[in-house]
């Protein structure tokens, strides 16, 4: 799912939402997330999962075209540790799609 199908499904299932406001809410969330990850908070939205930074050491790599080895620097990545609430609906669902033989 894309951003623009979640404005999409936000404006179809809240009729009372027009489509610039569910964007203006969309961008607000996520920027709100973003900026929450700049400075090293932990966004924790139950049910659903964890986001956290993760700290990468500097290291050694390689180019794999030519093969020269270069210094990679130290860096933060953003990181997302699923709930067990999602993965308990997303098993059951595959586990469902399987027996039924859609997968």
């Amino acid at each position: 799912m894309t951003k623009s199908e979640l404005i999409e499904k936000l404006t179809s299932d809240l009729p009372q939402l027009n489509q610039l406001d569910a964007e203006m809410a969309v961008k607000t969330i996520f920027s709100t997330m973003t900026e929450a990850l700049k400075v090293g908070d932990r966004i924790e939205i139950r049910g659903f999962g964890s986001f956290s930074v993760r700290h990468r050491k500097e290291r050694m790599g390689r180019n794999p075209k030519t093969g020269v080895i270069i210094p990679v620097p130290a860096k933060r990545v953003p990181f997302f540790t699923v709930g067990n609430e999602l993965r308990t609906r997303v098993n059951s669902d595959a586990t469902a799609a399987a027996s039924e033989g859609q997968i």
